[in-house]
C-alpha cells in the first residue's frame, strides 16, 4: 500500500514529530472523515508500505530526521507558489526560508524525490498572467537542478472556495489565457531542465509537451524502491486525477498555513480547536479515542510484485 501524508493537511510542517513517532510505533489511527466514529488502524511497517508521498509547503521541521525513513521509498510533493501573505499568510519567507529549504532537501535526498508543485493558479488584479510568468521563471531558475518536474493546476472555484477567496476578487481565466500561460510555462520549464505536467486538469496541453500528472505515482516509487508495483487507479479521486490508490493518514481542518484557496480547511476556529487537541504521542492526529468509536484494522497489503518481472531493471541487479 501507498501512504499519502497528506492531501488533507501539511504533516511535514505541523506534525512531523507525531509522524516520526508513528513510524517508530509502526501504526497510525485514521478517523474516517465521512463517519467520525469509525477509526482505521493502518500499519506503517516497511513490509507493507510500498511508498510514502509527502505533501508540504515547508519541510524544514521534518528535515533533521529523514534518516528515520531509510527503510521506505518516499518523495515530496513540495508546493512553492508566488503568492504573498494575502493568500498564504502563515508561511515563512519564500526567498529566505522556503526556496533554500527546497534546494537543501534536494541535495540531501536527491532531485528525483523533491517534486515542485506550482498550484493552484488563479488570476486577479494583482496575480495576472504576466505576474505568473515573471515569478514562474524566477522560481524555475532558482530550482533548476533541484527537481525533475513541476506540476501545475488551475484553481477550481467550488462554492466554499469562492466564499473564502471573495476578498481577493478572483476572475475566471479564459481557455486562451490558460493555453497561453501553459505554452509560456512549458518554454520556461524546458529552459530550466524541468518537465511539466498538470494535476487533475481535463484540458489537453500535449502540443506544448505537457502531460497529465500522477501525483501519487507508482512508476516513481518503483524507481525509488527498486521493485515493481501492481496498484490500480484511486477511485476516490476526481475522474481527471491520475493518481493510484493510497491511504491518507491526515485529517481535514488541521493545517495551520491558512491559505485562502485551501479546500481542506473550513472555519479557522475549527482548525485552531483541532490543532490544540493534537498530541504528538497519540496514535491519532488530533483528539482522543472516545466512547462509541470503533477501531478496525485496515487491510493493508503490499502491492509489490514478488515475482520480479524479467523486464524490470532490478531483475538483473
Amino acid at each position: 500500500m501507498i501512504i499519502s501524508a497528506s492531501r488533507r493537511t501539511d504533516i511535514p510542517t505541523y506534525y512531523s514529530n507525531w509522524f516520526y513517532n508513528r513510524i517508530r510505533e509502526g501504526y497510525v489511527y485514521v478517523r474516517n472523515p465521512m463517519n467520525i466514529h469509525q477509526i482505521g488502524k493502518v500499519s506503517l511497517s516497511p513490509d507493507v508500505v510500498d511508498g510514502i508521498v509527502f505533501w508540504t509547503k515547508n519541510p524544514i521541521p521534518m528535515m533533521g530526521r529523514l534518516d528515520e525513513l531509510k527503510d521506505y521509498a518516499y518523495y515530496f510533493q513540495f508546493t512553492l507558489n508566488p503568492y504573498g501573505k494575502d493568500v498564504e499568510p502563515n508561511l515563512p519567507s519564500k526567498n529566505d526560508s522556503i526556496i533554500p529549504a527546497f534546494q537543501s532537501l534536494s541535495k540531501k535526498i536527491g532531485r528525483e524525490k523533491v517534486l515542485w508543485r506550482y498550484d493552484p493558479i488563479f488570476f486577479n488584479g494583482k496575480y495576472t498572467l504576466e505576474y505568473h510568468l515573471k515569478y514562474f521563471r524566477m522560481l524555475a531558475e532558482r530550482l533548476a537542478g533541484s527537481t525533475e518536474k513541476c506540476t501545475v493546476s488551475f484553481l477550481d472555484l467550488y462554492r466554499h472556495i469562492r466564499r473564502k477567496t471573495a476578498p481577493l476578487g478572483l476572475v475566471d481565466p479564459t481557455l486562451s489565457q490558460k493555453e497561453e500561460l501553459m505554452r509560456r510555462f512549458s518554454e520556461i520549464a524546458q529552459e530550466a531542465g524541468i518537465s511539466l505536467d498538470t494535476c487533475a486538469e481535463t484540458i489537453d496541453l500535449s502540443r506544448f509537451g505537457i502531460r497529465h500528472a500522477r501525483c501519487i505515482d507508482p512508476k516513481r516509487l518503483e524507481r525509488l524502491g527498486g521493485y515493481p508495483l501492481s496498484v490500480g487507479k484511486d477511485k476516490n479521486q476526481r475522474p481527471a486525477c491520475g493518481c493510484v490508490a493510497s491511504i491518507d493518514i491526515g485529517a481535514y481542518d488541521t493545517c495551520g498555513s491558512g491559505c485562502a484557496y485551501c479546500y481542506a480547511n473550513g472555519r479557522p476556529s475549527t482548525v485552531q480547536k483541532n490543532f490544540a487537541a493534537h498530541d504528538p504521542a497519540s496514535p491519532i492526529l488530533f483528539g482522543k479515542i472516545e466512547e462509541g468509536d470503533v477501531i478496525r484494522v485496515r487491510d493493508g497489503k503490499s502491492c509489490r510484485d514478488r515475482q520480479l518481472d524479467l523486464f524490470h531493471p532490478q531483475a538483473f541487479s
